[in-house]
């Protein structure tokens, strides 16, 4: 008897969630392949998104080793084995995701799996991210409209390197439904609002939507281009006026039902459109701005020490101007009093030249400012009370402060996707590619991945409330609201056995428990049958 084994820990539920949502079928259809091939495309997006979610240490160009030590007939099908996936057969299938469209490829996924899915769609978050990416990209697709691997603005701070944006819209769970790849310098103050335009041009949204995005969103051109129609919340950047006196009015703050925070409502028409304007104020935001507020004092002091030393070196034609360029001062630096402030007039000759004056040699006059400044203890208190501010809008005047601040901090899910397209034991996001057409079908499935990690997530979420069923957590108390990561960690365990004997072969799942089958009960049949 032979017996040897493979490691198929949780790639079952990554397989199974590809299934029930019959993403192999529309694949087939859409981007068939023409010719006699192991693989179809299905399949090989299949073992692209089985290698991103697989939370090891394999890289893209080392797909055929990822796949030797894993039951590939199992996961893929019946006939394919590791070395069927190859650099050539994954380039292939990149061009065509790129020849076909890329996001026009990935809203299709999202529309039939909304068909089997019932995920909501009321709440949608708009954001964009960069990926920096190493090497030249000197224009190397010239015949196809690409995007541009370019200079652009760094969130991760590498100005060094060129980069790709991607554009992604997800919905109140997290989900992901829809993603673009841009230019890597292409702007937040454009991108927001096409993008939000793109996605009620795609999706059959429900009847109110409400479109979340950051403050880059939030400009008179882009309220204009918005609509009435189209309902939004965001963060009102602070560089405007109106804004600056709301965070800074004395006003009297209601506290929440979340008593973390407090608000005062109010009304703006910016942009030519009536909203509803919010002034939030929170606690923990308040505490951490408060542990750099003294710091920051200090600094602002020495800076408005060096302003005074260049207003005292200023020369006034008469006493009253002085006063005047000193009261000035203040106005522009209301942190500060003076704690001692002359006007003092001084004589020269007015041929410039040096030395005493003859008798009766007309003399220029001129003053100067001497002054000392203080930090006004009063102004500093009423900054601090003031610290933790911020300004929510929203056009749609029905919404209670309640609803727009719980609307807003669910923004959290869609940065949350960012930070897992990015961790660095998801190496779908390391990007080793030259051709920009490939990097953008490579984004799409980077996104995908994403996909059908959250809507698993989502599905046992609701599973376990569903049926009032709980999950341990890494601390070994019941939850209903585990990673989808841990849950995976959970499945590391898990074996295909291959025994041979007598020249027949039986192959077995080994090392499950109890535990492992109530969640993929809870998981569908799709899962459950790779773990049969």
């Amino acid at each position: 008897m032979n017996i040897t084994t493979t490691a198929l820990s949780h790639l079952g539920l990554v397989s199974g969630t590809f299934d029930e949502l019959g993403i192999a079928d529309l694949i087939d259809t859409t981007i068939p392949k023409n010719r006699n091939h192991n693989l179809s495309h299905s399949a090989v997006i299949k073992a692209m998104c089985l290698n991103g979610l697989g939370f090891n240490e394999s890289r893209l160009y080392l797909y055929a080793d990822y796949f030797e030590n894993l039951p590939t007939e199992r996961l893929l099908g019946e006939g394919i084995f590791p070395e069927h996936i190859n650099d050539d057969v994954l380039g292939r299938t990149l061009d065509k995701i790129y020849e076909y469209g890329c996001t026009e490829l990935f809203n299709q996924i999202v529309l039939k799996a909304m068909k089997n899915v019932p995920f909501g769609a009321h709440i949608l978050h708009t954001d964009t991210t960069s990926f920096s990416l190493h090497g030249n990209y000197e224009n190397l697709d010239p015949e196809l409209n690409t995007i541009e691997i370019t200079y652009g603005h760094p969130k991760d701070m590498r100005w060094d390197l060129k980069r790709f944006v991607l554009s992604m819209v997800c919905n109140q769970e997290g989900i992901p439904l829809f993603v673009e790849a841009l230019s890597g310098n292409a702007s937040d103050k454009t991108t927001l609002v096409k993008t939000v335009k793109k996605i009620q041009k795609i999706q059959k949204l429900d009847e109110k939507v409400y479109h979340i995005a950051d403050s880059a969103i939030y400009s008179d051109d882009n309220i204009t281009e918005l609509g009435k129609h189209t309902l939004w919340i965001t963060r009102v950047p602070g560089t405007i006026t109106e804004v600056k006196d709301l965070l800074n009015a004395d006003v009297e703050l209601e506290v929440c039902t979340d008593i973390r925070y407090s608000c005062y409502e109010t009304t703006s028409s910016y942009g030519g459109i009536k909203q509803k304007w919010v002034l939030f104020q929170s606690k923990e935001m308040k505490k951490r701005k408060e542990k750099t507020f003294d710091s920051n004092i200090e600094k602002e002091l020495k800076t408005a020490q060096r302003s005074l030393n260049k207003l005292k070196k200023m020369e006034y034609a008469c006493e009253e101007d002085a006063n005047r360029a000193a009261e000035k001062w203040l106005d522009e630096h209301q942190m500060y009093q003076f704690k001692e402030l002359s006007i003092e007039s001084k004589s020269r000759r007015m041929n410039g030249k040096r030395g005493r004056p003859k008798k009766d040699e007309k003399l220029e006059t001129y003053y100067l400012i001497k002054a000392k400044i203080k930090v006004d203890k009063r102004v500093i208190a009423q900054k601090r009370e003031k610290l933790g501010r911020f300004i929510l809008a929203t056009n749609d005047l029905d919404l209670t402060f309640e609803e727009i601040l719980s609307y807003y901090k669910s923004q959290g899910n869609i940065e949350r996707g960012f930070r897992f397209l990015k961790d660095k034991s998801f190496h779908v996001s390391e990007v080793y590619l030259k051709k920009e057409s490939r990097i953008e079908a490579l984004s799409m499935i980077m996104v995908l991945c994403l996909f059908l990690y959250s809507i698993a997530q989502w599905k046992l979420r609701k599973g376990l409330k569903d049926t009032n069923k709980f999950v341990r957590n890494q601390v070994k108390k019941p939850t209903q609201s585990p990673t989808m990561r841990w849950v995976f960690f959970l499945f590391r365990g898990i074996t295909e056995l291959t025994i041979l004997l007598d020249g027949i072969v039986e192959k077995r799942v080994a090392n499950m428990t109890d535990e492992l089958w109530d969640i993929l009960s809870l998981m569908g049949k799709e899962c459950e049958k790779y773990y049969v």
